[in-house]
């Protein structure tokens, strides 16, 4: 199996951290157990973690347990600093591609790597993403948005322009979600409505506003957690697409006919989920994705996959080694 979304968080200090940020770069405390530690953003506790988050040896451990082959491993989101000033965000992203290269190296074909890149300025990230990938990231990750800036804005249409003709896959993860406040403050609200909005806002901003017609066809973009809401409000989009000509005006074709331009993983936890998901993107289109090493991602990798009768054997292979394999190069 190869496994093509997983987070790593290196051992960063906070006084590393407070050279680029102090309040909001992240960094790691880890506990005295050595087994657990927090994400911490200046003195607040950002999230719990364990220790595959930052011990490679560790993560191969239970790689060979899951009976993955491969894992692919990008930055936790947190660590992205799309508000940064660029120059500093530049030089961050830097220093923590040298981290993920070091996380990787004493298991090179087990545990690959995606870049990161300071997205709020085109010129810095795309010199960043083809250094990176000169240094043997396999792609690189970025979040779906930058402030108030979408997928479709013309900056990031130049930055993944750049990336197709780089021959650089790319990873879209949510991030920054949507409706903070009040109203989402608890029972991990944020991530289970924003963070699927997100993405399906990301896939949609690519799909009406005519960017696919514009991006080279050797794009391999794939977008996180299944695509989030994306299949199943998909026939809402047709319907509207087909009914109002304000969304129509820049999209020459049927949105559903534009799916299959775009790739996701298979984070989506329910055999139904995955019957659609497969119908709507294509079996080629759709990668194992554990999203580990958080409890929000598949505890047992692989099981979801293995256990759907509607994909025969040869389509559970391209789920679970095939299409990554192909996606990425390996």
């Amino acid at each position: 199996m190869i496994d093509i979304h997983a987070h790593f968080l290196p051992e960063i200090s906070q006084a590393e951290a407070a050279t680029v940020n102090r309040e909001r770069a992240p960094w790691l405390r880890i506990d005295a157990d050595g087994e657990h530690g927090q994400i911490m953003v200046d003195e607040r506790e950002f999230r719990p973690v364990y220790r595959s988050l930052w011990d490679a040896d560790f993560r191969v451990r239970e790689l060979d347990a899951a009976g993955i082959t491969t894992q692919i491993v990008c930055a936790t989101p947190i660590m992205f600093g799309y508000g940064w000033e660029a120059a500093r965000a530049a030089d961050w992203a830097s220093r923590m591609n040298e981290k993920a290269a070091a996380y990787c190296a004493a298991h090179p074909k087990r545990l690959r790597w995606l870049s990161q890149v300071p997205l709020q300025d085109t010129a810095l990230a795309c010199h960043e993403v083809s250094a990176a990938k000169r240094c043997g990231a396999v792609g690189v990750q970025i979040g779906n948005h930058v402030g108030d800036r979408d997928l479709d804005h013309p900056e990031l249409i130049h930055f993944l322009s750049h990336c197709a003709n780089d021959d650089i896959p790319v990873f879209v993860h949510p991030w920054d979600m949507m409706g903070g406040g009040q109203r989402m403050r608890q029972w991990m609200l944020p991530w289970l409505v924003a963070m699927p909005a997100e993405t399906q806002l990301g896939m949609l901003s690519l799909i009406l506003s005519g960017a696919l017609e514009r991006l080279p066809a050797s794009l391999k973009i794939c977008f996180a957690h299944g695509g989030g809401s994306f299949a199943y409000t998909l026939g809402r989009v047709d319907n509207a697409w087909r009914h109002r000509d304000i969304v129509r005006k820049d999209c020459p074709n049927l949105p559903s006919s534009y799916a299959r331009r775009l790739h996701v993983d298979s984070a989506v936890f329910d055999a139904g989920a995955l019957k659609l998901l497969t119908d709507v993107m294509g079996v080629d289109r759709v990668m194992l994705g554990t999203d580990a090493p958080f409890p929000l991602g598949e505890q047992q990798p692989g099981a979801l996959i293995q256990s759907c009768d509607f994909l025969v054997p040869t389509d559970q292979q391209r789920l679970l080694a095939g299409n990554a394999r192909s996606f990425f190069g390996l």
